[in-house]
Formats: structure tokens, C-alpha cells, sequence
């Protein structure tokens, strides 16, 4: 048993060594340069270097346009910067569905799938406030995040985040346009009456 014990505190002894030989904190005390320090390398004695001309950081946004930042002289944009289209309506439904109806639901009532399933409820866009906000404020909340709700920079496009914002705008419009707003053609229609049987 003796021997065993001084053969264990051998193998101990040994593995202290080991151990202490095979550490370095060459990782820990790496020769680097603190920022703003002096260096003797370059000519201009600083460690620091200036970037070279023309470089622009990857993916920083933008602060100079009402397209980049949905607001114009500080205040939020109270007119898109981009044409509005048949076409831009469609992408805006088509980018909706995918990125805010489980939220805000494909009505924008603010009852998606996921608030059914015990998410935080969003507001609808259909409330006086909502309908009165210029339409930046919908940029700005998809760019920034607002509440419980995430920025979406990362994940929508901004001309995407512009398409998105004027379906919104005609989602409250379909709640709330009055008859007098509509084409003619519609407006006939709502005055024909109900085939027999029709819902």
C-alpha cells in the first residue's frame, strides 16, 4: 500500500511538472498594440491606422436620404420616397405575409398565429393612432424594432420595408375608405343589389 501511495504521488509530481513546463501565456501576452498607441513601425509613430480612402463599412446604413431613414429634416416621412405601383403594393403583400402577418395577421388586426399561440399582441393598424402616424413611422418600426418587436433591417430590404409600409397603408384603407373614395366602377357596384341567395 506504501508503494502504491508514493507511486501516486510520483505520477502527481510528474503531471505537476508536465503541466507547468507545457504552460505559457505566450496567448495571454501576445506583442499587440493598444489602440491609439505609439509605434516606432510606422512613420507617423501611430499604431493606429487611418482608413484608407473610399472604405465604407460592411452593411452601415445610410443617414442621408429619406429612402435610408424614412425621415426627412429629422421628421418622420409623411409620403413614400419610392413610386407607388400595382407593382409595389404586391411585393409590399407579398413581403407582409411572410415577415408580419404572424404577428399583425394577414388583416393587420394584430391577431396572428403566433399571438393566438401566447404571444404579446401587437396593435392593430386599424386604431385611430395607427391610421394617423405618417407612413415613416412603419419604415422606422421595421428598421429599428419598437416595444416587443425586433428590428427587421437584417432580414427585409429597405425598398422591401417601403413596399411592406404602403400595403399597410392600404390595409387601414380597405377598413376605412368611405364610398365616396372609391373608382366609379366600384361604386356602382356597391350600389346594384344582391342577387337572390348571394351571402
Amino acid at each position: 500500500m506504501f508503494r502504491n501511495r508514493n507511486n501516486m504521488i510520483g505520477m502527481l509530481a510528474l503531471a505537476a511538472i508536465t503541466a507547468l513546463v507545457g504552460c505559457h501565456d505566450d496567448m495571454y501576452n501576445q506583442p499587440r498594440y493598444e489602440p491609439l498607441e505609439r509605434s516606432d513601425f510606422f512613420d507617423d509613430h501611430r499604431a493606429s491606422r487611418p482608413l484608407v480612402a473610399g472604405t465604407v463599412v460592411y452593411r452601415a446604413p445610410r443617414t442621408d436620404d429619406v429612402l435610408h431613414t424614412g425621415r426627412k429634416d429629422g421628421e418622420l416621412a409623411t409620403k413614400l420616397p419610392v413610386e407607388l405601383t400595382a407593382a409595389l403594393l404586391r411585393r409590399g403583400q407579398d413581403r407582409y405575409n411572410i415577415y408580419c402577418s404572424v404577428c399583425h395577421a394577414r388583416t393587420g388586426d394584430g391577431n396572428g398565429m403566433i399571438v393566438q399561440r401566447g404571444y404579446r399582441q401587437p396593435p392593430t393598424f386599424h386604431s385611430d393612432r395607427l391610421r394617423g402616424v405618417p407612413v415613416g413611422h412603419f419604415f422606422d418600426v421595421m428598421t429599428n424594432g419598437f416595444g416587443a418587436m425586433p428590428s427587421y433591417a437584417l432580414q427585409v430590404p429597405t425598398e422591401d420595408r417601403w413596399a411592406i409600409a404602403a400595403y399597410i397603408r392600404a390595409l387601414q384603407f380597405s377598413q376605412y375608405a368611405s364610398a365616396d373614395e372609391l373608382p366609379d366602377d366600384l361604386r356602382k357596384q356597391l350600389n346594384q343589389p344582391k342577387p337572390e341567395g348571394a351571402p
